[in-house]
């Protein structure tokens, strides 16, 4: 399976408070609320239309959590399915009417080959801290004119591989493998996984990038096939 601690990440999304502890000492609180979709900041709403308003075709969202972005692409009549490991995540994501599989993401997924898009958001680029093989294995997925929709770090975040774990005010989780690239990185990380940037979005403090992995017709954009 995956590296993370799922029974804390479950415990934070059944409402437990939550923190990401990085080997140097720093700790953050986990977004659960973001991800839960229960977040009225415009900042939040706005990167979350930007990430799926294009996606016009069956989509496969990649580390979906509580599936806010799945179930978005469902009420436009968008095909759309989640991928998590944690059981909470997928039980919440089909409570609320997305589609959602528990399986490893490096594992077997259904429609490999198929999908039109495949997300990439809060962070996920840097699952397993190997980002290259992520967008390698997400480019996978997709059809020959498929596009994968990757929500990177600030610029000026270089790429950082780190060990963290969760916690919560009572249990401490295994260290795991992580990784943050910024939106400056994305073209050579594009290039090493077989993929090529088509363009780049900042939406309030978000960088957005929709990566393809075949020549671009001419006069092409991007949601266009």
């Amino acid at each position: 399976m995956s590296t993370i601690d799922t029974a804390l990440f479950d415990q934070a999304l059944a409402g437990d408070d939550c923190w990401v502890r990085t080997a140097n000492g720093s700790r953050r609180p986990l977004p659960t609320r973001r991800w839960l979709g229960a977040s009225d900041a415009v900042v939040d709403r706005l990167a979350d239309s930007a990430l799926i308003c294009c996606c016009d075709g069956p989509t496969i969202d990649l580390g979906c959590g509580p599936g806010r972005l799945v179930a978005g692409l469902v009420r436009r009549g968008v095909i759309a399915l989640g991928v998590d490991i944690s059981p909470m995540a997928v039980a919440v994501s089909r409570f609320r009417g997305a589609p959602a599989l528990r399986r490893d993401l490096f594992g077997p997924l259904p429609g490999s080959g198929r999908w039109a898009y495949a997300i990439l958001a809060d962070g996920n680029l840097g699952i397993g801290a190997d980002p290259v093989r992520m967008l390698a294995n997400a480019g996978s997925l997709l059809a020959r004119d498929g596009i994968v929709v990757v929500e990177f770090a600030a610029p000026g975040t270089g790429m950082v591989t780190d060990t963290i774990r969760l916690e919560t005010r009572t249990v401490v989780g295994e260290w795991f493998p992580w990784a943050r690239v910024g939106i400056e990185l994305a073209d050579p990380i594009a290039a090493a996984a077989g993929l090529r940037v088509l363009t780049t979005a900042n939406v309030s403090g978000r960088y957005i990038a929709w990566l393809h992995h075949s020549a671009p017709a001419a006069g092409s954009t991007v949601g266009q096939r």
